[in-house]
């Protein structure tokens, strides 16, 4: 009982918080609902940069692959960070000196309307039609497994994983929708405080019961009678071989940190340049020593329970049901859930700005901003009943549905990059070269990776099972070798991309180029001490290479 209470009780404090934060915020002007007013701060937009990264299924689902292949897999987390401090220092005075609320208008300054409608429509789909629905589920399913809802409330897991979609989905509509940017980087903030203090504490307890009561004691141990898990460099058939951070990883985490309209959105509310700057370096620190709650306790996890569990997923589950002591499990309910919140809420307010700036203004020219906030709102309620329905079914679909998904959703980081790379540093590279880039740059990825690759991934097994390997990690690896891994595939065609954009600038240049338009609304001047800031974290994540 007094974990549910203080499940409730913290839920209600964030929301309340969040109204009294917002109370004065003008809700029906774009600026005001879409961007918070551009009142947001450093530490603000930190936290809601980190919460809507980091969710319950990202937390179960890194900490299960740490459980199976150790340490290596911290690479999407501490590589984000250089990624976080490139977007801070090189895209955002880019970004935030034009004044721009979404980036399709970024690409509609640089290229054309039609190049930011089918941009725009892409992160629709992306965010509307896969996201939104796999978000509610496997965060859903996460907090049910870990906290064993169905046996605590005596229902079925099915029942289980509608109520927290349906929980989720009204909440986060609410923030999103009616609440405005504001209300979810507010509540964000506190709920980010909370993930942190509670996630820190899984390792914590984990570390004393390997160590009889000693954190020290217990890490020794866990470094000394799991040394394979912290080699850091990825064999050529795990999830990351060491070889692909060079690649398509960098690239990856720069189009989700320094393209993506669900995390920019958050600091195109700052107040200043250098207060954007300062909270995307601050996430950018904060997500080094993230691994610590995301990677740490599936190791830890690994030693406990001797590597002996049904599914690498219950590892965290696992760990928190035997390490956290009951008078903090109602607190830690709340913050998860507060984490899959956030994910859904932040990309549901993203999908609402990107509506009414970017498709309801191109079909309605003249429409005044209280005009474009109501369209918004509406597009956003609409997309937050469908993908609430859409969710529950996810279970019954096909196995490996939701790793397919989110390959899929490789197609477009690839193509996007490309076109605002080449949009920033070029002049003369026409609308047409992004257009194709944004439209054959996707079909090509889908190519490769479902249909080139399993015909030779399929021919590589067949000849290795005529020749008589049986050995499964021969077989692992001559799986791995047949076709490049797909993060490899990532870099290989986004210098094609670029390089098709700017044979087309030479081909045929643009004739007008667009005068730069800067923006008076807030003060553009960069923080100074960004560099030095930027410099000090890359040194920190590139040591930990060297360490491992």
């Amino acid at each position: 009982m007094s974990s549910i209470l203080s499940f409730i009780g913290f839920t209600l404090l964030v929301a309340i918080i969040a109204w009294w934060a917002t109370r004065g915020t003008n809700e029906k002007s774009a600026k005001g609902y879409f961007l918070g007013g551009r009142s947001l701060g450093a530490i603000t937009i930190a936290g809601s940069l980190l919460l809507t990264n980091l969710s319950a299924e990202q937390i179960v689902g890194l900490n299960g692959q740490a459980f199976t292949e150790g340490v290596l897999v911290m690479a999407w987390e501490t590589l984000a960070a250089i990624a976080m401090i490139l977007t801070a220092l090189i895209l955002l005075p880019k970004y935030m000196k034009s004044g721009i609320t979404t980036i399709p208008q970024f690409i509609e300054n640089r290229f054309d309307k039609q190049t930011k409608a089918i941009l725009s429509i892409l992160f629709l789909f992306a965010y509307g039609v896969v996201l939104l629905p796999t978000i509610l589920y496997s965060g859903s399913l996460a907090f049910s497994s870990m906290f064993d809802l169905p046996n605590l409330f005596g229902i079925s897991q099915n029942a289980t994983i509608w109520i927290c979609v349906w929980s989720i989905g009204i909440i986060g509509s609410i923030y999103a929708i009616f609440g405005g940017l504001k209300a979810v980087a507010v509540s964000d903030l506190i709920n980010a405080i909370g993930l942190l203090i509670g996630g820190f504490l899984i390792p914590y307890f984990g570390l004393k019961l390997i160590g009889d009561g000693s954190i020290g004691d217990g890490l020794d141990i866990l470094w000394d009678t799991n040394p394979e898990k912290f080699n850091l460099k990825g064999e050529v058939d795990s999830s990351i071989p060491f070889g692909t951070i060079f690649t398509g990883m960098i690239l990856a985490q720069m189009y989700y940190w320094g393209t993506n309209q669900s995390i920019l959105q958050r600091v195109f509310g700052a107040k200043s340049l250098a207060e954007g700057q300062k909270g995307v370096i601050l996430a950018a620190l904060v997500k080094f020593l993230i691994p610590i709650i995301v990677v740490l306790p599936g190791v830890i996890a690994w030693h406990v329970f001797k590597g002996d569990l049904a599914n690498p997923d219950l590892a965290y589950p696992e760990l928190v049901r035997k390490v956290l002591p009951p008078s903090l499990l109602g607190f830690f309910a709340a913050v998860l859930f507060g984490a899959v919140l956030s994910s859904f809420n932040s990309l549901l307010n993203s999908s609402a700005t990107l509506f009414g700036f970017d498709l309801y203004k191109f079909f309605n020219k003249n429409a005044a901003e209280e005009q474009t906030v109501k369209a918004g709102k509406r597009f956003g309620l609409g997309l937050a009943i469908i993908s609430l329905f859409i969710a529950p079914f996810i279970a019954s679909a096909p196995d490996g549905l939701f790793a397919y998904i989110q390959e899929s959703l490789g197609s477009l980081s690839v193509p996007i990059l490309a076109v605002i790379v080449v949009g920033i540093y070029t002049k003369k590279v026409p609308a047409l070269g992004a257009k194709l880039v944004l439209t054959v740059g996707v079909v090509m990825y889908l190519i490769s990776q479902f249909v080139i690759s399993p015909i030779m991934v399929d021919s590589a097994l067949t000849e290795a099972a005529a020749n008589g390997i049986t050995d499964s990690k021969a077989l692992s690896i001559i799986k791995a070798e047949a076709y490049p891994h797909f993060l490899h595939i990532m870099g290989i065609l986004f210098v094609i991309n670029v390089a098709f954009m700017l044979l087309m600038g030479k081909l045929k240049p643009k004739t007008t180029v667009m005068a730069e338009v800067v923006t008076e609304e807030i003060d553009t001047t960069p923080w100074k001490y960004g560099l030095l800031a930027g410099a000090i974290i890359t040194a920190m994540v590139l040591s930990t290479y060297f360490i491992f």
